[in-house]
């Protein structure tokens, strides 16, 4: 396919509020209940044919900017700063572009304005990663490609070369990369243990809800066969090493795969080592160890990329996800001694084929496999949303991806029955009736991707995904 030009007409948000059925606390933040972000974008082509696309995100507090004098409502305001900017620049182009154009001709003035006023990087990229996804589905709706096709031939225009963003990747055979790309049926579930979560019935919380939902660890790992996991840790060494053993009376016997997020609450290397070592020299979490193939960013953003990591990272291998706040993060942070990024939709999908890209450039360079893209989530929601983020990780070829918005969240109980009716239609496999309200389905530990690959659009199936998009409040 020819990367398509096209001017945009409109973007609009549009907000409706989730609450957690069960808090959700990672690092010092605990989360009870937060505003998800809609945006719909309407295209225009050189013939006078219009398209329309959309796109949703969690606007979760304490993760884009940690600052603990900020409130969450000024956490929420920085967000949608983020997206009236984008849109803006994005809405004020001149001439038709491809979809990677309107991405690369912004991003350098978007991240300028976003540090102007103080904002973090992340914030600054919240606004074009909804946008972005909204136009790609505004595109592949247009010319009747799921988002694997649209990729794989590059419906979207990616050209590296052209656009100063990623002066590594130059010579990289981008094209071909894209070409090879085969989206999955299906990929694992890694399970996120929240640091409130209760691990069995000895710390049921007194007022858990009575839904028919597990609300304990041993309880999900019965209901929906999980054999990944994704284990938070506080940064309190004793704390976390005690909560790890629990945690493995309870999985030892399930898991195949463990991943553990630091999320940034250890100050320095120095730390992280003497976490690391009492980890690795307790009989109990011997299993555990065995399986766990990372460790997402231990270390706060403002020291992660001050000094080298090598040694810890021939321990165990150290990925970055708040200090990925940049398209040359990845770059900067594996000469310190990272060897893997996180693909997080919040942080915008071409950030996740770039830095997918890097990886098989710097594996084949090398002869190694050392170099890893992994999924990770941020609390995504059944929708448009998690339907999207499933859609790039299938597409890249993860085995397995981080979620965990299902076991916080009541399913699509909140939406109307409508809505929730037209996404299980579209996808069947996906999703499942069940407990009085439709919701993601996990079976033996896996999502159902085949709809995902084949469905048009980026990963909705039809203009306006089934959404009721009259059922939220617009507000910018």
């Amino acid at each position: 396919m020819d990367a398509p030009r096209f001017h945009i007409e409109e973007i609009r948000f549009a907000e409706r509020d989730v609450a957690l059925r069960l808090p959700f606390r990672f690092g010092a933040a605990t989360v009870t209940a937060c505003p998800q972000v809609y945006a719909k974008a309407r295209i225009r082509f050189p013939d006078g044919r219009t398209a329309e696309g959309c796109a949703a995100e969690m606007m979760v507090p304490k993760w884009f900017d940690k600052n603990p004098v900020l409130t969450n409502e000024q956490n929420f305001e920085q967000l949608r700063f983020a997206l009236r900017d984008a849109r803006d620049a994005y809405a004020a182009e001149d001439d038709a572009q491809t979809a990677w154009t309107h991405f690369a001709s912004n991003y350098a003035a978007l991240q300028a304005s976003a540090r102007a006023r103080g904002l973090q990087a992340l914030v600054a990229s919240y606004g074009p990663a909804l946008i972005d996804r909204a136009l790609l589905d505004a595109l592949c709706l247009h010319t009747g490609a799921s988002f694997a096709s649209a990729m794989s031939a590059n419906l979207c225009g990616i050209d590296i070369a052209g656009s100063g963003l990623a002066d590594d990747l130059a010579d990289f055979d981008m094209p071909g990369f894209l070409a090879c790309q085969s989206p999955r049926a299906s990929i694992a579930a890694r399970h996120t243990v929240g640091l409130a979560d209760a691990i069995d019935d000895s710390d049921a919380l007194p007022d858990a809800p009575t839904d028919g939902l597990p609300t304990t660890l041993a309880a999900a790992v019965h209901r929906y066969g999980l054999t990944h996991f994704k284990l938070k840790l506080c940064g309190n060494t004793a704390q976390d090493i005690d909560r790890l053993e629990r945690i493995a009376r309870v999985i030892d016997g399930h898991a195949q795969l463990v991943t553990l997020d630091g999320n940034e609450q250890y100050a320095d290397a120095d730390a992280f080592g003497v976490f690391l070592d009492r980890m690795l020299s307790t009989p109990m979490l011997w299993k555990l160890a065995q399986k766990t193939v990372f460790v997402e960013q231990p270390i706060r953003r403002d020291a992660a990329l001050a000094r080298s990591v090598s040694a810890l990272g021939k321990r165990i291998p150290l990925l970055i996800d708040e200090s990925d706040a940049t398209l040359d993060a990845f770059v900067q942070a594996r000469t310190l001694g990272y060897t893997g990024v996180s693909s997080k939709s919040c942080k915008g999908f071409y950030k996740s084929v770039v830095n997918a890209a890097r990886c098989a450039h710097w594996n084949a360079a090398e002869g190694t496999a050392r170099h890893f893209l992994s999924g990770e989530d941020l609390t995504m929601q059944a929708g448009i949303g998690v339907q999207q983020d499933l859609a790039l990780v299938g597409w890249l070829g993860l085995s397995h991806v981080e979620r965990n918005g299902h076991h916080y969240v009541n399913g699509l109980a909140a939406v109307p029955e409508a809505e929730q009716r037209a996404l299980l239609k579209l996808h069947p496999g996906l999703y499942e009736l069940s407990d009085g309200a439709v919701r993601l389905a996990i079976r033996g530990g896996q999502l159902d991707l085949s709809s995902l690959a084949t469905a048009p659009g980026f990963a909705t199936g039809k203009p306006g995904a089934g959404i009721s998009w009259d059922a939220m409040r617009s507000v910018y």
